[in-house]
């Protein structure tokens, strides 16, 4: 089953920013800020951004739905 607004897509699909907001929860900026390895909110698990061309980047939906996973998966481990 899909969470992005009941749309189909290939698990291979490149989604973009407002993809990513949609499915996690997250703001844009604090999805750059976990990506930004000298930020304090950088998180290396999340998944690293696909360069599409010059003013275009992307993430594979595969990576985004396994790192949602991984931290559903790991949130009793932290209690």
């Amino acid at each position: 089953m899909n969470a992005y607004q009941g749309q189909t897509f290939q698990m291979h699909q490149l989604i973009n920013i407002k993809q990513v907001i949609s499915i996690t929860g997250l703001c844009r900026s604090t999805l750059y800020e976990m990506m930004d390895e000298d930020s304090p909110y950088s998180d290396p698990t999340f998944p690293k951004k696909v360069v599409i061309s010059q003013k275009r980047i992307g993430w594979l939906a595969i990576e985004i739905h396994q790192w949602i996973e991984d931290k559903a998966n790991n949130r009793n481990q932290r209690e």
